[in-house]
């Protein structure tokens, strides 16, 4: 994790008014984020939460989002009204086949089935991903030239109708 993705589970701490998040990836590494309020006690220790990703402080009125790049776009987006394009592999995700080329798809464009969308670079292959359906894209959920983790939701698309 990167310090950019360390502030963004803060802010989603702060805007949310949980007072703990906890994160573990697929190799076992976690960070645990928590608030406490002035005056409050520090917690008292006791064993590692293993399972336990969110935990609220109070009832939280509106739904989680599924997954973290929902939350750090502040939107859910839904397999049943929108096609969302996931990593097929780990990898490191590029918007553009070099870095002076322009960028695959834009959010706003209108693409179709098969057309390259982005690169997922693994083990120095450059894997061209094709969007199965068409659709307008919506949201480009990953900054070019950052890490993707399997099946990481990487671009949100309005479908054809």
């Amino acid at each position: 994790m990167n310090e950019r993705d360390i502030r963004n589970l803060i802010r989603i701490v702060e805007e949310t008014g949980i007072d703990e998040l906890e994160v573990r990836n697929w190799w076992g590494r976690r960070i645990r984020v928590t608030r406490r309020l002035a005056g409050a006690a520090p917690p008292a220790a006791g064993p590692a939460l293993s399972n336990t990703v969110l935990t609220p402080a109070a009832p939280v009125s509106a739904p989680e989002p599924e997954s973290s790049e929902e939350a750090l776009s502040g939107r859910t987006w839904s397999e049943e009204t929108h096609y969302l394009i996931p990593s097929p592999i780990v990898g490191t995700f590029y918007r553009a086949p070099a870095p002076d080329a322009p960028p695959y798809v834009e959010v706003g464009d209108t693409i179709k089935a098969g057309q390259v969308v982005c690169i997922v670079e693994a083990m120095k292959l450059m894997n061209e991903i094709q969007a199965e359906q068409g659709g307008k894209v919506v949201e480009i959920l990953v900054e070019n030239a950052t890490p993707v983790e399997y099946n990481q939701t990487m671009i949100v698309l309005e479908p054809e109708v």
